[in-house]
């Protein structure tokens, strides 16, 4: 091959790599801006029935009979379980027969003192005795009466820990009733994001937040915040928010946990577009170019995110230009071409506008 040749095909591969150089070295580069907007945060949440409690015997005695099971929906004033009621029943018909023989001492009194025979202090303390043995009976029905345990309210029933023929003590647990019909969603917000919430009413005038599922699917029913805590926690800065969410297919249960998405309004939110980023171990970054064309990779950290734009906490300063596209074809002190698109620019174009 001659040297001409040679010559020739150096010059076009030098031209080609150029050509390839150039054309990779082309990117669209935007910056960050800061708006006020508002972004949705997740929360994790303790989910609690609207009531939920513990259903405790009254009376010391043995478990007679269990009429319900575990998990059953119970209607108020349904009877759960019975205690033996043989002593109480024995009180009470003692109390009874003593209250018999009262009023008998009673009318003999009554007869003696209408014949001037006794004094009339003797009806009266014979009229006494008779209202004390009906105090007894009354106290003895009511003892019965706690050998029959009813729920108080509609709900479903939690674990059942005693079997038949156990000696309750008095006060033993018997099991838990939970009215889920309505549920309270449980989660801590930062102080920043409550006086954000706290002094922009407009955006506080919409209260209404969701509820993320363990399994990631959100729940159909929309819930309101109703009831913000009353102090901080000193240890965490954090304080107590609480959200009614309606359980018309009785989905939630006492005890679940999820995520509440919350609306946060932010005043001078720093925005950037998500695809401008990548990750590396769960850090995001960014490439910033400086003044000279070059660029730089940049560690972020992220106060929010929405679709397609996420909030910035630290790492980058309104007007900072940072690569749109291209994030992967570009390396740490590359020197660049790029083309320069407006931030409002780009936002516009992505499939949601911050508001």
């Amino acid at each position: 091959m001659s040297l001409g040749i040679l010559t020739i095909i150096f010059q076009t591969s030098c031209h080609s790599a150029k050509e390839e150089k150039e054309d990779v070295g082309k990117f669209l580069v935007t910056s960050a801006i800061t708006l006020d907007t508002a972004f949705t945060k997740e929360y994790v949440t303790q989910i609690r029935s609207i009531k939920n409690i513990e259903i405790r015997a009254r009376e010391r005695g043995f478990l007679q009979n269990i009429f319900v099971d575990e998990g059953q929906f119970v209607k108020q004033g349904q009877l759960l379980f019975r205690m033996m009621p043989n002593q109480f029943q024995a009180e009470l018909l003692k109390a009874e027969a003593e209250a018999k023989a009262a009023e008998i001492e009673l009318q003999n009194a009554k007869m003696l003192a209408d014949k001037n025979i006794v004094s009339k202090n003797e009806q009266a303390l014979a009229q006494a005795k008779l209202d004390q043995a009906k105090a007894e009976i009354a106290v003895a029905k009511l003892h019965l009466s706690f050998t029959d345990i009813r729920a108080p309210f509609d709900g479903i029933l939690g674990r059942i820990p005693n079997k038949l023929g156990s000696l309750i003590e008095e006060g033993g647990l018997l099991t838990t009733l939970s009215d889920n019909r309505q549920v309270y969603g449980y989660f801590n917000v930062s102080e920043p994001e409550y006086l954000s919430y706290e002094k922009d009413a407009l955006d506080r005038g919409n209260s209404n937040v969701q509820l993320k599922l363990a399994d990631g699917s959100i729940l159909p029913d929309v819930g309101t915040v109703e009831v913000i805590e009353g102090e901080f926690n000193n240890e965490t800065g954090n304080i107590a928010f609480r959200a009614r969410f309606p359980n018309e297919n009785k989905l939630l249960r006492n005890g679940q946990t999820g995520k509440v998405l919350m609306k946060v309004p932010v005043k001078g939110a720093l925005i950037i577009p998500q695809k401008a980023t990548y990750e590396i171990q769960d850090k995001k970054y960014v490439f910033v170019v400086d003044n000279k064309n070059k660029v730089s990779s940049r560690n972020i950290e992220i106060r929010g995110e929405m679709p397609d734009l996420y909030v910035v906490e630290k790492g980058l300063k309104p007007g900072d230009k940072i690569i749109l596209e291209g994030v992967q074809k570009v390396d740490d002190g590359d020197e660049i071409k790029y083309e320069y698109k407006q931030p409002l620019d780009v936002i516009a174009h992505l499939r949601l506008k911050a508001e």
